[in-house]
């Protein structure tokens, strides 16, 4: 009798049908890939200020999966960092991981799984002008993971079944480094930007949107310049090699990089620079270097006081 009890029931007399997934959930946690130039492996801290796994992200506070039955319709459970325990409804499923402590992130199309998306919010500066005509200007986004776990098969009445989940990002970060010959005593703040960059990423197999964005960040002072760690979704058009492969040719883009400085005199200085030959190669974050920048003494004048009137840097 415990044995047919254990192995079957009458829906009539049973009050606890369910089906369930247990889901484990792991992370890897990088800040870049490398496609070439080999960071990790000949990063030197006194360089760069920072050692290369200190630029590596926390894992998340929390996990949001989205649940596509065999019909499409999109259900939404939340888990710990490590995972917890989901009820299934009958026939195959599909799930969709992404964390859920982010602050400018934007989702869009999540209960349509193949247009599911991430994106950022819009962020202007009035003495900014666009090398890319038509990009929107955002902030950088969060740290971003994702996972997909495909046809998973059904689960029968009274039965569970266990998953896992690697979490891997879908934001990464460009260490942007702007080093002056000259002058970098003179600047009391500084801003930058960087176009060509993906608007928004696709969940389900980490490819970026085709559509490009300008990121807008704000910048550290160092005694040999300035420098950002400024977080991108990458290059777009591009699949993540560590999700579905996408067919196509690559093409070519260009990204600009800006910086803007003001001076203790409360004059400001802009720079522009091309930076499509760096970043060709670093579609997943990496390093960024301009090097040749000054400020001349007749730039800066005999006044060396700060204005504290910063009108929008903040």
């Amino acid at each position: 009798v415990a044995a047919a009890l254990l192995s079957g029931c009458r829906k009539d007399l049973c009050y606890n049908h369910y089906r369930e997934a247990r889901i484990g959930i792991g992370w890897e946690c990088v800040w870049e890939r490398d496609y070439g130039r080999g960071w990790a492996s000949r990063w030197s801290a006194e360089t760069f200020g920072t050692d290369y796994d200190a630029l590596s992200p926390d894992r998340a506070a929390g996990v949001s999966m989205f649940d596509y039955d065999a019909a499409g319709k999109a259900t939404q459970s939340f888990f710990s960092p490590e995972g917890g325990i989901v009820a299934l409804a009958e026939g195959a499923h599909s799930f969709l991981f992404y964390n859920n402590d982010t602050e400018y992130i934007v989702f869009n199309d999540m209960a349509t799984l193949p247009t599911a998306s991430a994106t950022t919010t819009t962020r202007t500066r009035a003495s900014f002008i666009n090398q890319h005509a038509g990009e929107r200007t955002v902030n950088a986004p969060d740290v971003l993971y994702g996972a997909f776990v495909s046809d998973v098969p059904p689960v029968e009445l009274h039965q569970s079944v266990d998953l896992s989940a690697t979490l891997r990002p879908l934001v990464y970060t460009y260490l942007v480094r702007y080093e002056f010959d000259g002058g970098a005593e003179y600047i009391a703040l500084a801003r930058g930007a960087l176009s060509g960059m993906a608007e928004a990423v696709y969940l389900r197999d980490g490819c970026t949107s085709e559509r490009a964005a300008t990121v807008l960040y704000d910048c550290e002072l160092a005694p040999w310049g300035v420098q950002a760690a400024v977080k991108s979704f990458g290059a777009p058009g591009f699949p993540d090699e560590y999700y579905r492969s996408r067919s196509g040719d690559d093409v070519p883009r260009n990204y600009a990089l800006n910086l803007e400085v003001r001076l203790r005199n409360g004059k400001t200085k802009t720079f522009e620079f091309d930076v499509s030959d760096q970043l060709r190669d670093q579609p997943r974050g990496g390093v960024i270097v301009v090097r040749g920048l000054s400020i001349s003494e007749e730039e800066i004048g005999s006044d060396s006081g700060f204005d504290v009137t910063v009108d929008d840097w903040g």
